[in-house]
């Protein structure tokens, strides 16, 4: 992976001065991520911001032509699980690493477990965490808020990356572990220093790193707890950016959507997300490429333009990274009519279109706006999470969804269980409402409540098909799905259910 050898220096490295160690004073307790318009106040010294029309038929091109950029950027942008991934950087170097792809499993809490059986060098496929092992181990790591270790981060130290809580079953095992970083190094990476954060109980020292590449930073395990990757700089940072949208849901007819700039850090993403279902009011994030075609740097300024025109607020910002803020700035939209429109992000220095997507009316709405025929749900009627069951429950739960449903001949066909559930969400593509709606007789309503809990896409998926299975209780088969699919589904989902239907 190297664009280096190893790092000159050795130790740990005070965030302050020498050997001393910074105190963490006030960090215990993760702080609730919070928002505000980036016209508030734009300046770095905040602590609470730092950040068509021609004829029909060329306008009817120019829609194919949006529609054809954005598959193909969402295919790009985006694995399996729907996590976004970086697409080849023109300016950085590809590097063919030999290392073995690894799916964690998912815990409550927002925490991942994998279990690695040999020795060797594996990549989780959800976060892009690398680790390097001995032998056989069980690591488990969650994804941190940068904003709750603040003020341990003092200049010239940025952040350079996501932060990560890993633990391990056998340290010793765990010998190195590589983070992703949102950098663009380009031919500047000489001019880069790269280092770890390593929080320790209630202090925290900048350790060295002992390589970097053109996507991660490589870290010696000492001792497991918060880690992540700092960046020294001696010309202007370029990061690769993400544009994230979310749309206000409410009763008006008009449109209210919120825009945030920020670096593709995982860290500063979750904050987003979090910031957003804290807000009182209610949001569903709109699914558009999120990945920047243009690298974000440091204090240039940016225009979020709309067409049609649009109320945008502020229409320029000065970008920061804006990981170690609580308070995450935003660009609020909106518009009077419920119409389609093209959001573009624009550099002004060389007026190059950083970020652009194509809004459509299916993109988040399914019904007539302006007559209100669907009321929405208020909070206290959204379904409540049920508790966490027991081992023994689940088990005796997954045995009576495995039990079997109609008969027909004396030939009794199996319900569809989960694992066969979310293998069809995943082959869902872009237009999934529309199917759910048309095709599964699925309430919009019922939809925007999945959106407003669940954010990652394919468990929203999955919670439709769910819903729909519970519905038909004893006939929730693959073959009465089948039968609801076969008019608008693509051939990989038929086949998948077909598939299944044989195996009973």
């Amino acid at each position: 992976m190297s664009r280096r050898g190893q790092e000159t220096d050795s130790g740990a490295e005070s965030l302050s001065s020498d050997e001393k160690e910074v105190a963490a004073g006030g960090t215990e307790g993760e702080g609730s991520a919070e928002e505000h318009p980036a016209g508030e106040d734009s300046s770095e010294n905040s602590s609470s911001s730092s950040l068509e029309e021609e004829s029909d038929a060329e306008e009817l091109d120019g829609r194919r032509s949006d529609e054809e950029q954005e598959e193909k950027e969402s295919l790009a942008c985006c694995n399996e699980s729907g996590v976004k991934c970086l697409p080849p950087c023109e300016h950085c170097r590809n590097e063919n690493d030999q290392k073995e792809e690894v799916t964690p499993r998912m815990l409550s809490g927002g925490q991942y477990v994998v279990q690695l059986d040999a020795e060797g060098t594996y990549q989780c496929s959800l976060t892009g965490l690398i680790f390097e092992v001995t032998g056989a181990v069980k690591i488990t790591y969650s994804l941190l808020s940068w904003s709750k270790y603040a003020n341990l981060v003092e200049k010239p130290w940025i952040v350079g990356g996501p932060l990560f809580d890993v633990r391990c079953d056998s340290t010793p095992a765990l010998t190195s572990i590589q983070f992703p970083h949102s950098l663009c190094l380009g031919d500047h990476g000489a001019g880069m220093a790269f280092k770890v954060l390593h929080v320790k109980g209630e202090g925290a020292a900048i350790e060295p790193s002992a390589d970097y590449s053109a996507s991660h930073v490589k870290w010696l395990v000492s001792s497991l707890s918060p880690v992540g990757p700092l960046i020294q700089s001696q010309e202007p940072v370029q990061y690769h950016g993400a544009v994230i949208l979310y749309k206000v849901v409410d009763e008006h007819p008009s449109l209210s959507f919120r825009v945030y700039v920020a670096t593709n850090n995982d860290s500063f993403i979750k904050d987003i997300s979090r910031a957003v279902k804290h807000s009182n009011k209610k949001f569903i994030k709109i699914d558009k490429p999120p990945v920047c075609q243009k690298l974000l740097q440091k204090g240039k300024r940016y225009r979020l333009i709309c067409e049609p025109e649009a109320e945008i607020t502020p229409e320029e910002i000065e970008f920061v990274d804006g990981s170690l803020l609580k308070l995450k700035s935003y660009i609020e939209v909106y518009l009077e009519k419920p119409d389609d429109f093209t959001l573009s992000l624009v550099e002004l220095e060389s007026d190059a279109t950083v970020w652009k997507a194509r809004l459509r009316e299916s993109d988040w709405i399914h019904y007539d706006q302006n007559k209100n025929e669907q009321k929405r749900s208020t909070v206290s009627n959204v379904k409540k999470r049920k508790p966490a069951l027991s081992i023994l429950e689940e088990d005796e739960l997954c045995s009576k969804k495995q039990k079997t449903g109609n008969t027909a001949d004396g030939i009794e066909t199996k319900i569809l269980t989960d694992q066969q559930l979310m293998m069809i969400a995943k082959l869902f593509g872009r237009q999934w409402r529309e199917i759910a709606i048309e095709c599964l007789q699925m309430e919009m309503k019922d939809i925007e409540q999945i959106q407003a809990m669940e954010e990652e896409v394919n468990m929203q998926k999955f919670l439709v098909l769910s819903k729909w299975r519970d519905r038909e209780q004893g006939n929730g088969t693959a073959e009465a799905l089948y039968r609801s699919l076969r008019e608008k589904a693509s051939h990989e989902i038929l086949q998948a259910l077909q598939g299944f239907s044989a195996r009973c």
